[in-house]
């Protein structure tokens, strides 16, 4: 018995690169003023969320595969889950957080890409790392994506989003979950 994602590697990074496109059309039309819109101090805005899930991804990547330096020291402390929401409210700009989205997909694809390759020192041990770990990061981009949409559409008044569909995902609790 394992408790390893049954689903391969590239199947996985799919799922991962839908994740980021489902993320992506969340705030595609949204102005800098609404990205950056909180309700009141003890809450995140939009553009909070959308690097928080970079940030994780990224420390999980360098943390648990390779250790590599951070992109961006000052966004990984501001879009650490540990920073007190009050501390949330200076957001860079959707063109930075849009740069530190895609440098962090370009580097879970490179190191996961160096496991499915096997261009790494124990690649049976880190292709059971990479999996579980894409499953955690697939799911949560989709965590916060969830409240990205909800907060488009209830608090921004624009139109709903549609969680996308793979064989791979269902829905638990309105949320978008990758089964792996």
């Amino acid at each position: 018995m394992s408790n390893t994602p049954s689903a391969t590697i590239p199947r996985l990074l799919d799922e991962y690169e839908r994740a980021i496109a489902h993320t992506a059309t969340l705030w595609a039309d949204l102005t800098p003023e609404e990205v950056a819109w909180r309700p009141h101090a003890e809450s995140s805005a939009i553009g909070w969320h959308l690097g928080h899930q970079a940030a994780v991804a990224h420390f999980m990547i360098r943390n648990l595969t390779a250790a590599e330096p951070s992109l961006d020291p000052a966004l990984d402390a501001l879009m650490d889950g540990a920073t007190p929401e009050t501390d949330r409210g200076e957001l860079p700009t959707p063109e930075r957080l849009g740069a530190y989205r895609d440098g962090v997909a370009d580097r879970v694809r490179f190191r996961i890409g160096n496991i499915a390759n096997g261009d790494v020192g124990a690649p049976a041990q880190l292709d059971a790392i990479a999996r579980t770990l894409l499953v955690a990061v697939v799911n949560h981009e989709y965590q916060h994506a969830q409240w990205i949409g909800e907060v488009r559409h209830r608090d921004l008044g624009r139109p709903p989003i549609a969680h996308p569909t793979s064989l791979l995902l269902t829905e638990i609790d309105g949320y978008c979950v990758l089964a792996g």
